[in-house]
């Protein structure tokens, strides 16, 4: 098959991919899933149990795919076939913890990152969505002046198709206080007000201590069926399997983005084996006009970052 026409195909598979992602951060916001995450990523929540935190501690039902990143606003999107150049958070919600004899009250931000090669460093991205959250609290979490109702942030990305490197390694970034001259210091609750949270995965059969890792290596992979996920999440961590569940399930696996980004990636690599330069620049132009990175274009077709930046629209 002529790469062209390989690429064609897999790349109008796009609708599909979107639906993959719905279906995925639908999952996602399972709150027994949430609260696994949550367990081990969210430093408030590390001595309680898992079912308590999914039941008493996650307040009102998470809202997928519908926040608007510059606005806080809600926005309905769904059935969409675009969403106008609009950034959403993926999966937003209020969590309440214990915090001495009274409670703390956070905002979580979930990310599920398929593309780990941007054209920038994914914390910076990180940073500024908890940022956003917490500036955007002004006039809706609290009014006027009164900084001291700012509700603490997490920002957890689940980042795939990382480099061999970073597999299987969850690392936070916080703020704190760093004393420059004198002794005098600030209760941690004043400052401690953001937490971004990098969730590197690995694959399925990787040995791993965390159970957060495990689960999610499992539920995100492309390469497990969906009766071996939904058996494992019930028998290992207790999430009920319901029809409805089980159905999801399937349609998600059967979208499954690998498939799409595989056949990308094995149709560029046989024009590349072929010698083609014509058929690699046809390819990367396809691929600006679809928003892919310098960086993934160079990684898939082997051109140069200044052969891909002479294509760029000028």
């Amino acid at each position: 098959m002529e790469l062209n026409t390989l690429l064609t195909e897999n790349i109008s598979q796009s609708n599909e991919s979107r639906l993959y992602d719905e279906k995925l951060k639908q999952f996602l916001a399972n709150k027994m899933i949430l609260a696994r995450i949550m367990k081990e990523c969210v430093s408030e929540y590390q001595d309680i149990e898992v079912e308590d935190i999914a039941s008493k501690y996650i307040e009102g039902i998470p809202v997928v795919g519908a926040i608007n990143l510059l606005t806080g606003e809600s926005e309905n999107i769904q059935g969409l076939p675009n969403d106008g150049g609009k950034t959403f958070y993926d999966i937003r919600y209020k969590a309440i913890a214990p915090k001495g004899d009274d409670f703390v009250s956070l905002i979580i931000n979930i990310e599920a990152q398929s593309q780990f090669y941007l054209s920038y460093p994914l914390i910076k991205r990180g940073i500024f969505y908890g940022s956003s959250i917490i500036s955007g609290q002004y006039g809706t979490e609290f009014p006027n002046s009164e900084y001291q109702k700012i509700k603490k942030v997490y920002s957890i990305w689940l980042c795939r198709n990382v480099p061999k490197y970073l597999e299987n390694t969850i690392s936070s970034y916080d703020t704190k206080e760093t004393i420059i001259v004198g002794k005098s210091k600030q209760q941690k609750i004043n400052y401690d007000l953001l937490s971004v949270v990098m969730v590197y995965l690995g694959q399925p059969e990787d040995e791993t201590q965390s159970n957060v890792l495990k689960m999610l290596n499992t539920l995100l992979s492309e390469e497990v069926p969906a009766d071996e996920k939904i058996e494992f999440l019930q028998t290992e961590f207790g999430i009920p399997a319901t029809e409805k569940f089980k159905e999801e399930m399937e349609t998600m696996c059967n979208l499954s983005l690998g498939i799409e980004q595989k056949g990308i990636e094995k149709g560029m690599k046989k024009g590349i084996e072929k010698g083609d330069l014509n058929r690699a620049i046809k390819v990367a132009k396809k691929m600006i006009d679809d928003n892919f990175s310098i960086e993934m274009i160079e990684h898939y077709t082997n051109l140069s970052v200044d052969k891909i930046k002479q294509l760029l629209p000028s």
